[in-house]
């Protein structure tokens, strides 16, 4: 994802927030569309843990926080900051203060549409697209292939210690640094 000027959390979507704070990283969880517990199973619980595990393994401190958003509501900040005018999967946005790392984006839908193309269950892709995106906000990258296969690799490292399926095993599609760059593209 290319860097962001305005955290998802200026586009007016408050409701149901929940944080957890391990005294070096806050998690702090904004769900704007009630559809994610019908398609995850305590979906801000599991996107705290992403979060959590993703800055664990960045060794990185600080707040971040997570808004799992309708299609539309990402469509929107998509176009706003990226100039593209259709949902994404996830987005990043760089954090503009001290100890607030930024902030993190999910579309329902199109989580929904990649992981029934991708043969997935929501959950684990709900939780590979929040490490994902906390990685960025830490530094990792997928422009060159070099960056892509590095930032793999702590995300399956992530997915591990969440007890999830490696999502960049090969299942009868692209695998590894050109599915990322692919998957990712700016």
């Amino acid at each position: 994802m290319e860097p962001l000027s305005r955290p998802p959390g200026a586009a007016g979507e408050s409701s149901g927030g929940a944080g957890i704070g391990n005294g070096a990283a806050e998690i702090t969880v904004v769900l704007a569309a009630p559809g994610w517990r019908a398609a995850v199973k305590r979906p801000e619980a599991l996107a705290r843990q992403a979060a959590m595990a993703a800055l664990r393994e960045a060794g990185a401190e600080g707040a971040v926080t997570v808004l799992l958003a309708d299609d539309a509501t990402v469509r929107r900040l998509n176009s706003d900051h990226r100039s593209k005018a259709k949902p994404t999967n996830v987005l990043s946005f760089p954090g503009g203060m001290p100890g607030h790392l930024g902030d993190i984006a999910l579309a329902l839908g199109v989580v929904r549409r990649e992981a029934r193309q991708n043969g997935r269950r929501p959950a684990d892709h709900l939780a590979h697209l929040v490490a994902h995106g906390a990685l960025h906000l830490v530094g990792h990258d997928h422009l060159e292939a070099g960056e892509a296969r590095r930032m793999e690799q702590a995300e399956a490292r992530v997915m591990r210690r969440l007890g999830r399926p490696n999502p960049w095993k090969a299942q009868g599609g692209k695998e590894g640094a050109a599915a990322t760059r692919a998957r990712f593209a700016p």
